[in-house]
């Protein structure tokens, strides 16, 4: 399989680790086996591990042999199951929380280091005096060059009150700047939000955590208390790579009919053949408050564009699905990622420290589509930039991972890209990048949301010269609107839980 160039993403420290999954945290350690054990197979294991044990070079502990064979067993049936180890399973519930421990800058890559995009307000590194556009060259005098951005991410984090230094190249400063700065526990707001101009307002999602649907609810309010006669919202979800589900029907559900189909799932379990509905017990942290219920009535009815691009993966994918269904709001962008699958985050005995991220089912639309190696193709194409966006034929996508899932009601969307000359097309994009400045969502120099804008005005939008596929109507699933295309907005049934 052909290599990607990975997306030129903002990263936000120790909350974005790869594309993050549609994960949901099963309490249960174990089930029953549907079937008998293979006694035979399970001897030649046996075998072999005794084989290791007396005959390998250097001699291997029990331990790491049978984690090994769990991490294998369980890696090799998907991209995204995986077994987590006490480290990893404790940074998976920190970053879904919306907190870590690190130094609380958003960074990304440049020029082989890594560079501050921003410092989050009143953390370790705002308070040492870390600036927007800072290049961190050094980090406890080690090079930062020859490092990928997520090797960098994990130097930085660490235990909380240690020190690290960082060496610093700054604009206008000839000397480099070298200072130390103690880690500390962060906390994340998943959502940012800013009326952009006079009657439009622009809300980004950035992971669905556990606060999200009530830190969105705080972002709206505020928007409203600025601007009350709202005219149009902009809902960036780019670069999101999803995170817990409860978080992305929360975020459906503000915009939608109370009781419609956000998304529904289908697996091997009866508890994963599940409509999952814009109703409280699906979203809110609390079993006795609804924060949505603060919400102004407007926001069901305010004029609305969804701002997608491939970096928006999994959870993101099912609101954009959700909200192009029903046709609450206009898809714009590139088209997505394509995960369409759900993760359950199974804790294991017998301290339940560590634990296996399982894929237990794929996840539909409301009208049944699966976004499973496809993704949510766009009502609108447009590009990044103005002058295009040669990197979408280099980016990673689900359907050019090693052992991805099928997209089980649209085969043409299994169906590889054609192959491309890497190193001639790496060279070209490589060019182009170094004559842009980084793309900083929500600033004035944003091209797509600039075109969203147009679009919510009536101005013309420039759209990308790039095709967009064909969608095709899927059969809906039981308790999903019967067709999307009328103007008119559905309610949907209330339907009985079969979670």
């Amino acid at each position: 399989m052909r290599s990607k160039i990975k997306n030129f993403s903002l990263i936000g420290l120790g909350v974005i680790a790869g594309v993050a999954a549609s994960f949901q945290f099963d309490a249960i350690a174990q089930k029953n086996a549907a079937s008998p054990l293979p006694l035979e197979e399970l001897r030649q294991l046996t075998d072999v591990f005794g084989l290791i044990k007396s005959d390998y070079v250097e001699p291997v502990t029990d331990s790491k042999m049978l984690t090994d064979a769990i991490a294998g067993m369980v890696g090799s049936l998907d991209p995204h199951s995986a077994y987590l180890d006490k480290k990893a399973y404790k940074e998976l519930r920190e970053s879904t929380m919306g907190k870590f421990v690190g130094l609380g800058i958003e960074v990304g890559m440049e020029d082989g280091y890594v560079k501050v995009i921003s410092p989050i307000e009143d953390s370790p590194a705002y308070r040492a005096g870390i600036k927007a556009g800072d290049l961190i060259t050094r980090l406890d005098s080690a090079p930062v060059k020859g490092l990928s951005l997520d090797e960098a991410v994990k130097k930085m984090r660490g235990e909380p009150n240690t020190k690290i230094t960082l060496t610093i190249a700054r604009k206008d400063v000839d000397k480099p700047i070298i200072l130390t700065v103690t880690r500390q526990e962060i906390r994340v707001q998943s959502v940012k939000a800013k009326v952009v101009e006079p009657g439009y307002a622009w809300l980004r999602v950035t992971q669905f955590q556990e606060p999200t649907v009530d830190d969105m609810v705080k972002k709206i309010m505020a928007i409203y208390a600025q601007e009350p006669n709202l005219k149009g919202l902009v809902l960036d979800l780019r670069n999101d790579p999803g995170g817990v589900l409860p978080g992305a029907i929360g975020v459906s559900a503000a915009f939608l009919p109370k009781d419609s189909v956000v998304v529904t799932t289908n697996g091997q379990l009866a508890s994963s053949k599940a409509s999952f509905l814009a109703r409280r017990e699906f979203y809110a942290s609390s079993p006795t408050s609804d924060p949505l219920a603060k919400l102004p009535d407007a926001i069901k009815k305010v004029p609305m564009i969804v701002l997608v691009n491939t970096g928006s993966a999994s959870a993101s994918e099912i609101v954009a699905g959700a909200l192009q269904d029903y046709k609450r709001a206009i898809i714009m962008g590139t088209q997505t990622f394509g995960k369409g699958s759900v993760q359950s985050v199974i804790s294991l005995p017998p301290d339940k420290t560590t634990a296996v991220k399982l894929t237990t089912a794929r996840y539909y639309t409301p009208n049944g589509r699966s976004i499973q190696a496809k993704g949510i193709v766009p009502d609108i194409m447009v590009d990044e930039y103005a002058d295009g966006d040669g990197l979408n034929a280099l980016r990673l996508r689900e359907a050019d991972l090693s052992k991805h899932l099928t997209n089980d009601k649209d085969k043409e969307a299994n169906v590889a890209r054609p192959p491309i000359d890497e190193l001639e097309e790496e060279q070209r994009i490589a060019a182009i990048e170094k004559k842009r400045k980084p793309l900083e969502f929500g600033s004035k120099e944003d091209f797509q949301l600039n075109q969203a804008l147009n679009q919510l005005k009536g101005l013309p939008v420039q759209v990308s010269k790039v095709k967009p596929e064909v969608r095709s109507e899927e059969k809906p699933l039981d308790g999903a609107p019967a067709k999307a295309g009328s103007k008119e907005k559905k309610e949907v049934p209330d339907k009985e839980d079969k979670k």
